[in-house]
């Protein structure tokens, strides 16, 4: 079974986002990292070049906080407010942002290359996000 520990390090990332409301697809390639942070934290670190649509490309970045949480991980903002938890042997979780929800799958199965694949609906967005992580050179 996967633990907190078995993310720390440097990732390759792919992300592809369709957005389904405005016809746009746009995708991300970059990095991802977890670091350690203190003994109870791993701090993930995402920077990339975004496309979008038309759009010219721009450099994207997010951190969130991954924490030890029983028998799962909790992921938190950055500014430390709760986003989600999962267990790895039952991966998938949802963020309530009002008006809209988030709901992610895990796909563990392949580890060390894994996905995360969100569903966005609500009455502002209508979107799939597809994260593809594989193990950094």
């Amino acid at each position: 079974m996967l633990a907190l520990s078995d993310f720390e390090g440097r990732w390759h990332l792919a992300r592809r986002v369709e957005d389904h409301r405005a016809g746009l697809t746009g995708r991300l390639d970059g990095t991802a990292t977890w670091s350690r942070r203190d003994p109870a934290t791993l701090e993930q670190t995402e920077t990339g070049l975004l496309h979008y649509g038309s759009a010219p490309p721009m450099q994207a970045t997010r951190r969130y906080l991954w924490r030890a949480d029983g028998q799962g991980i909790a992921v938190f903002f950055d500014d430390g407010r709760p986003f989600h938890s999962f267990r790895p042997q039952i991966p998938t979780a949802r963020h309530h942002c009002p008006p809209d929800l988030y709901d992610v799958t895990y796909d563990l199965s392949g580890w060390p290359r894994w996905t995360a694949t969100w569903q966005v609906t609500g009455p502002r967005k209508h979107a799939t996000i597809v994260s593809r992580y594989s193990p950094a050179p």
